[in-house]
């Protein structure tokens, strides 16, 4: 069995590059958090000549849904959404300095190509295990778009955040790779 890699934010583009499609990775550092609505203001401010909101340089946007803090917690449930609604948007915030994105799901070609032209990742994060990833969550701030409610943009601090690497930056795709193997079975 491979042994994880220990990666830390904010990612440099040679240890973006340096990871593969199969790595297992924990994540420690500091993540921004941002689905469908963040991403369209984001977008939306860009296209009218506006400066996003925060420096994306060598960060990971995490998309999730993040429930309600218990008592003591930072962060309740904290699992992933579906990337691919983020899709359109992705490029932009690519060429922008993102270097890694995590979530669950496929990625479209533009995405994929942006990826390998400005050394971005993509990671995996384990659907249905939110209760369990937010044990890795120590902080968790909303940053901007607040009236977004859980859909604003947020960043959490996290401390050995399991992930896989399914897309790396030369396109190797997980995703596609093991569905052939399964099906050479």
């Amino acid at each position: 069995m491979k042994e994880k890699i220990s990666i830390t934010t904010p990612l440099s583009e040679e240890v973006a590059r340096s990871l593969t499609a199969g790595d297992d990775v924990l994540i420690s550092g500091k993540v921004f958090v941002a689905r469908d609505a963040a991403h369209k203001r984001m977008v939306e401010g860009l296209d009218a000549g506006n400066p996003l909101p925060v420096d994306l340089t060598g960060g990971i946007i995490y998309y999730m849904g993040p429930s309600p803090a218990r008592p003591g917690q930072a962060i309740g449930a904290a699992g992933p959404t579906t990337s691919g609604r983020m899709d359109k948007y992705a490029p932009r915030m690519i060429e922008h300095g993102l270097k890694g994105m995590l979530g669950k799901g496929q990625r479209s070609e533009a995405v994929v190509a942006a990826m390998k032209e400005h050394g971005c990742v993509y990671f995996a994060a384990i659907g249905g295990a939110g209760a369990l990833n937010s044990k890795c969550i120590k902080k968790y701030q909303v940053l901007a778009y607040e009236d977004l409610g859980p859909e604003a943009l947020s960043i959490i601090e996290v401390e050995n955040f399991p992930a896989t690497v399914v897309i790396d930056c030369n396109g190797n795709n997980q995703y596609i790779k093991g569905q052939a193997d399964f099906c050479e079975l």
